[in-house]
């Protein structure tokens, strides 16, 4: 259950897959140099709103694996893309730190806490989440009943390499949620398959020629299985091989990265 041919472009989910806190994983870095020298692209995807595609590919670059901002796709990238694209004179509330912040900031959008002037409420991985950022929330979506809620990811924890987590940014929309009876209308990152076609924009490369690799079902294959797109689950991360039921039969399984390169001859 390991690919037996190389794919065009290869998406790589980060922590977890690529690498665990700040050490690259076993073969991670050997793996995406052959991939790369065999002439395929490589996009790295992730739903942590908080830290910028810089910093990521700076922390990647670190680690031996050298990468262009243009190489990582983040749901900031997706966030604005879906404002743009469905609402482009939006007043928006961001429950979100500062990159994303800055980001809306910098792509022309007005960020409000004037519950009368929001038009959406964004939910995101906030650790200075307080209730005075929930009281706004509610009163521009229950009080005024003008606004709309999207996440930018629907993950509950964020994990750390020991054993630690914090709340993610699916807690904060389950926060906002269980006060005003508003559901999420949409989320940017995965499952969602906004990431993936962020991460496709300028790739004339079909989904059948591309491979997404990660260590989560829920969110890492289930997009790309979603999109149709060809997936590999490692089994560095979060997920075990009992995990995989028959729904997951076309996955291929790693168990590290090296695996994704076809045996040779």
């Amino acid at each position: 259950m390991r690919p037996d041919t190389l794919y065009d472009v290869y998406f790589f989910d980060l922590d977890g897959t690529v690498y665990l806190g700040e050490e690259a994983l076993p073969g991670a870095v050997a793996t995406i140099r052959a991939l790369r020298e065999a002439g395929a692209a490589v996009r790295f995807l992730s739903n942590n709103p908080t830290r910028t595609p810089q910093q990521y590919a700076d922390k990647l670059t670190r680690l031996g694996i050298p990468t262009a901002p243009s190489e990582v796709i983040t749901t900031i990238q997706t966030t604005l893309w879906w404002l743009r694209t469905y609402h482009p004179g939006a007043v928006v509330y961001p429950i979100a730190e500062a990159p994303l912040m800055d980001a809306l900031v910098g792509a022309g959008f007005e960020l409000s806490d004037d519950p009368a002037r929001i038009d959406i409420v964004i939910a995101s991985y906030d650790r200075t989440f307080a209730y005075a950022k929930l009281q706004i929330a509610f009163d521009a979506l229950w009080r005024h009943r003008r606004a709309i809620l999207i996440q930018t990811n629907c993950d509950p924890f964020c994990p750390f390499p020991d054993g630690r987590g914090e709340p993610d940014a699916a807690a904060v929309t389950a926060a906002v949620e269980a006060c005003t009876g508003v559901r999420c209308q949409a989320t940017m990152g995965k499952p969602s398959p906004l990431l993936l076609q962020a991460g496709l924009a300028g790739l004339d490369v079909p989904l059948g020629r591309c491979l997404m690799t990660g260590d989560r079902l829920a969110t890492d294959i289930r997009m790309a299985l979603d999109a149709g797109m060809p997936a590999a689950v490692v089994f560095t991360g979060e997920t075990r091989p009992e995990d995989l039921t028959e729904d997951y039969a076309t996955v291929y399984r790693l168990h590290a990265l090296p695996d994704l390169l076809p045996p040779a001859g």
